[in-house]
């Protein structure tokens, strides 16, 4: 097992760069997270509209480091299908749609944290450009 050291200069480098249209996972926590299959990374988006979904056994905690994000939570998915993998499977631990009915609309700005619970629809936008931290926790059964 090895130990990763995540400096402030990498994050303050990665936060630095010009964005880029559309969607990316970013380093310094891309290839880490990759590598040993970590329920973590940095994304930024950029005048981008993401899918719907929901997951039935995780969490997602988001912290917006640079920009805003527009999350749409609650309500209802909209015609919403099981994810598809990449060999053709299905996996029912994930659901998708294009929209969510009946959510609420909530800002997120530089230094906000959402919390996403198990099991609750969710679905976010940026208009401009956000680059955000997200963490995957899984569901803990009480």
């Amino acid at each position: 097992m090895s130990v990763h050291v995540i400096k402030r200069e990498m994050i303050d480098a990665m936060l630095a760069l010009p964005p880029e249209e559309g969607k990316r996972l970013l380093e310094p926590l891309k290839s880490l997270a990759a590598t040993e299959k970590l329920p973590f990374n940095l994304l930024e988006d950029t005048n981008v509209s993401n899918d719907a979904e929901v997951h039935r056994h995780e969490a997602d905690l988001w912290l917006c480091l640079s920009g805003e994000v527009t999350f749409n939570c609650g309500g209802a998915l909209v015609n919403g299908t099981p994810r598809k993998l990449k060999d053709g499977t299905i996996d029912e631990r994930e659901w998708k749609a294009k929209e969510i009915i009946g959510g609420a609309e909530i800002v997120l700005r530089v230094g906000d944290w959402l919390y996403i619970p198990a099991g609750v629809p969710h679905q976010h936008r940026a208009m401009g450009t956000a680059k955000l931290m997200i963490v995957k926790i899984p569901k803990v059964e009480k």
